[in-house]
């Protein structure tokens, strides 16, 4: 297991390794309480004590389920929830200060929590100065609702600028092996301000599972099938670059998923990657990711595999990318 790190300046100590709740909701596949509980419980075991989730995610669903969870077993974990996305139709985005306080307090009660120790905005308002939604949570955490704030899919100005403010715990965007956006400057403001950058999707969303997840197989209602990487023929491009991974994964005697998440780890100190899962069976795949060291060479043979900006097709779709910060 990998040895525990502050999760952001004066942060509590925690597995680098985190655990991502969105699966619970139902976005990739149906799923059912027991089976969630059973998942969480795996991840307890495991030692994963850093786990993340949203509002948003089925609507309270995920946050229920996690509630439930520590509720019932009594366990001790730092707990991560995010609000400001409105589902609309159509959909929008919020940094009111009554908006989050509102459902801040409505994830304590399905979290079965006084107070959490991570609240990010899941995203940015654009209209609204970043400076005044710090000032907003600023003051949970000067009530005792929150530990610290965090960020999530923004750009390194609005890091900077929010930091001033206040200090910022932790910055969540999208990173992995086919999303490396973040290497252009929101990985360095982190790790310059000292803050925990939390990559979410280290798995490409299912593409770096044992088994790369195919466009055939999703429901309608699953927003991959309008993601421009799963439509072809940007899939099967895409799926070549993936399929190679694999093959290196398996010289090496590791899984795709734990290769996939032991470059993220490798990618500096300030690392703490939640990827996500709705069973315990492909928890199993990964959950030893911490333990795998890669060497120089390893990193290099990656990197000849899957060079910067091989993936095709953007990582969201027009509509997907409205409310996304870009900055490059």
């Amino acid at each position: 297991m990998l040895e525990k790190r502050p999760l952001g300046k004066n942060g509590p100590l925690v597995n680098p390794l985190g655990f991502g709740c969105m699966s619970f909701a139902g976005f990739f596949g149906e799923t059912t309480e027991e089976e969630s509980l059973e998942c969480l419980a795996a991840v307890h075991a495991a030692g994963i004590d850093f786990w993340d989730t949203a509002n948003i995610y089925g609507m309270g669903r995920s946050e229920a389920v996690v509630g439930k969870y520590l509720a019932q077993s009594g366990a001790d974990i730092t707990l991560a929830t995010k609000a400001s996305i409105r589902p609309g139709p159509p959909r929008t985005v919020s940094n009111e200060a009554g908006h989050l306080r509102e459902e801040l307090e409505k994830s304590l009660k399905l979290l079965n929590r006084d107070k959490v120790e991570l609240f990010y905005i899941h995203r940015r308002e654009a209209e609204r100065p970043i400076q005044e939604v710090v000032e907003t949570l600023a003051g949970f955490i000067e009530e005792g609702l929150i530990d610290g704030y965090g960020l999530s899919e923004v750009a390194p100005s609005t890091i900077r600028q929010a930091h001033a403010v206040h200090p910022c715990r932790a910055v969540q965007n999208e990173y992995s092996l086919w999303s490396r956006q973040p290497e252009l400057g929101v990985i360095q403001a982190c790790a310059e301000l000292e803050i925990a950058f939390v990559p979410f999707s280290p798995l490409a969303r299912g593409m770096f599972g044992q088994t790369p997840v195919h466009h055939s197989t999703m429901k309608d209602s699953d927003f991959r099938k309008v993601n421009p990487r799963f439509m072809e023929p940007n899939y099967s491009y895409n799926r070549r670059f993936v399929d190679a991974l694999g093959a290196f994964a398996a010289e090496k005697g590791v899984s795709t998923p734990a290769l996939a998440i032991a470059w993220v780890l490798a990618q500096g100190d300030n690392m703490f990657p939640i990827p996500a899962t709705r069973s315990a069976k492909h928890l199993a795949q990964w959950k030893d990711a911490g333990d795998i060291t890669l060497g120089a060479e390893d990193l290099a043979q990656i990197a000849a595999i899957m060079p910067v900006g091989w993936a095709a097709g953007d990582r969201y779709s027009d509509t997907q990318l409205r409310s996304v910060e870009r900055y490059c």
